[in-house]
């Protein structure tokens, strides 16, 4: 294999694929559980000890270079990724194309944006129709002011999965994050000519959400059931957030959690809907409310906005005690870097 591949925002890759083998893995395995668990020093630590117990060396390589971009070490996570598909069997398997894609992500964010592209053009010379690699290359191109270059693979990605209302959502908000929003929108518009007699009221509720067209999102995203469809009740919250009725959304999200206690982002925005009504004790609330479920994708988030509910509570010497912790954890959040050096003069 070439160098390879990344992921850019996220694509969403298992840290624990393609862990299995034949040698002793102990101590990798421990490894591993601290890295999903952003424990990366600890991990370190785990998989120095696998080093002396000379466990299986691709493993080690590839658990180093998850820990060190766990870290922003950028550096080392290129090096040891680099290594660990250089042991590769010679014949490409799934942990090697896990591999490239965070590898990708480590070259993306090292500024090496070419190398990054040349990592998706290596996975797809492989696998033409990997419709996430089309996706996520299209994205560094755009962020490397590349916009045809990126708006051809975001057609192909389309093209390939044409009913993909997720996808087509994702390449809107890199379009609009980038300054072409209206290009997002015109795939939105050409997406709803094409398909507005068999679309489903939710996705055609998302779809005006993201046209700004909240009347039209709210008549649709009504009449799904949003006691027990988290997605829907999440678009409808946001809609009526848009709207401005902030009392209302914070209804939806509230109602929702009477029935399921698993979603964080239904926390994070009944949090946010809390904070703009300037309840910040029951903002706080949700958040931590979030925070204690398990396997927690939102926990980044959920942990700023806990900090930022103790600030607006002028509780300066618990937030600042947070964004400490927060920072070991997530130390390239430079908003956060910026935040904790005013909470410490407080």
């Amino acid at each position: 294999m070439r160098k390879t591949s990344l992921t850019i925002i996220a694509a969403v890759m298992l840290l624990t694929a393609g862990c299995g083998g034949k040698e002793k893995t102990d101590n990798i395995s421990a490894g591993m559980e601290a890295v999903k668990n952003l424990e990366y020093e600890a991990a370190l630590q785990l998989f120095d000890a696998a080093l002396e117990a000379h466990e299986d060396e691709r493993m080690l390589c590839r658990g180093m270079g998850l820990a060190y971009m766990g870290l922003s070490e950028y550096e080392n996570a290129i090096a040891y990724l680099e290594k660990a598909l250089r042991l590769s069997s010679g014949s490409p398997e799934d942990m090697d194309f896990d591999m490239n894609y965070y590898l990708a992500t480590a070259y993306f964010r090292n500024g090496q944006s070419a190398d990054a592209i040349s990592a998706y053009d290596a996975i797809l010379a492989l696998r033409p129709k990997e419709t996430e690699a089309y996706y996520l290359r299209g994205c560094v191109k755009l962020d490397s002011g590349d916009y045809e270059g990126a708006k051809q693979d975001f057609d192909q990605a389309i093209a390939l999965d044409a009913g993909n209302y997720d996808r087509l959502i994702q390449i809107y908000i890199a379009l609009a994050d980038n300054g072409y929003k209206n290009v997002g929108k015109e795939y939105f518009q050409q997406v709803i000519a094409d398909n507005e007699k068999t679309i489903s009221d939710y996705d055609l509720g998302r779809i005006y959400y993201y046209l700004e067209d909240y009347e039209n999102a709210r008549n649709y995203l009504s009449k799904v059931k949003i006691s027990s469809d988290y997605e829907a009740s999440l678009y409808l919250g946001r809609t009526y957030e848009a709207l401005e009725d902030y009392d209302y959304a914070s209804s939806i999200y509230n109602d929702y959690t009477l029935n399921d206690q698993s979603q964080p982002e239904i926390y994070n925005q009944l949090g946010l809907c809390r904070m703009r009504m300037g309840e910040y004790e029951l903002a706080l609330m949700a958040f931590q409310a979030g925070m204690s479920i398990e396997g927690n994708d939102m926990m980044q988030t959920l942990k700023f906005n806990e900090i930022v509910a103790y600030e607006y509570m002028k509780d300066f010497k618990t937030a600042a005690a947070l964004m400490s912790d927060y920072l070991k954890s997530y130390p390239d959040d430079t908003a956060a870097q910026r935040e904790y050096q005013f909470l410490k003069t407080r």
